[in-house]
């Protein structure tokens, strides 16, 4: 979710992410001096840029689960043995260090406390952004028209995501609203859950939201994290409209391949 600073980046020096953190352990050393012991990561937490670069670190730890995600569901169009093969597989992974299902419980639990993350530090910047600008302006030129745009997307997106990622647990993993899940057969439950109309629209809407945001959201990162400059900026928008455009396509196929009896 895009919300403003009241520091533009491109005031700063050659990495824009060297004056905030100077700022944040000049506070630190006040604040030991006063008697307060709080941690610069705390304040790093509490600090605008530092809900800025939480964002970002998760985002892209997020985005690399979805590439991986959407490559690993392509193999639905290799047949059953293949997809559950490799269902199989990852279940198994670091064994037999790692019991059966643990390295995947463990993404699990990396991908929840990124997603509680980056949820966390978008609503207070948020607030953060409303309070500082408590009344619309009467007058707002096309950047401010398309800086809101992206921001009314980010957050919707995210909620539609957030909401999303609970129905597919539900879905797929405990077969709670799947009535023909099976467990161990993970092709059969895909192709039951689009098997129904609303499965296939969920889907879409969430896979939709999916693009939209990684569109907005990699230029962002890119930002918070001191990689953007004015020279990659046409770069950046490329990639985040490519990085989206086949992020959303690879995962809408498999739903279309269901309905058009390619993968049955």
């Amino acid at each position: 979710m895009e919300c403003r600073l009241s520091m533009s980046w491109t005031d700063a020096p050659a990495a824009p992410y060297l004056r905030p953190m100077a700022q944040v352990q000049a506070q630190a050393t006040a604040t030991g001096q006063s008697g307060r012991q709080a941690s610069t990561a705390d304040l790093l937490w509490r600090s605008t840029i530092g809900k800025k670069l939480v964002m970002a670190v998760t985002g892209v730890m997020m985005l690399l689960y979805l590439v991986g995600h959407m490559l690993g569901n392509l193999k639905i169009f290799f047949g059953p043995e293949e997809f559950n093969g490799y269902a199989h597989w990852l279940r198994t992974l670091g064994e037999p260090l790692l019991h059966y299902e643990w390295f995947l419980w463990l993404v699990r639990l990396a991908l929840l406390a990124a997603v509680v993350l980056h949820g966390i530090a978008a609503f207070q910047l948020s607030r953060r952004d409303l309070a500082a600008r408590p009344k619309r302006y009467a007058h707002r030129g096309g950047s401010a028209r398309r800086g809101g745009y992206a921001t009314r997307t980010m957050r919707w997106g995210g909620v539609i995501l957030a909401l999303f990622l609970v129905w597919h647990l539900l879905d797929l993993t405990t077969h709670t609203v799947n009535p023909n899940g099976e467990a161990g057969k993970p092709y059969e439950n895909v192709v039951a859950t689009f098997g129904t109309w609303y499965g296939n629209l969920i889907y879409g809407v969430a896979m939709i939201a999916v693009g939209l945001h990684v569109r907005h959201g990699l230029r962002s990162a890119a930002h918070s994290l001191g990689a953007a400059t004015a020279g990659r900026d046409r770069a950046l928008r490329f990639l985040g409209d490519g990085l989206a455009l086949v992020l959303t396509a690879g995962f809408l196929s498999v739903p279309l391949a269901v309905q058009i009896g390619a993968v049955s």
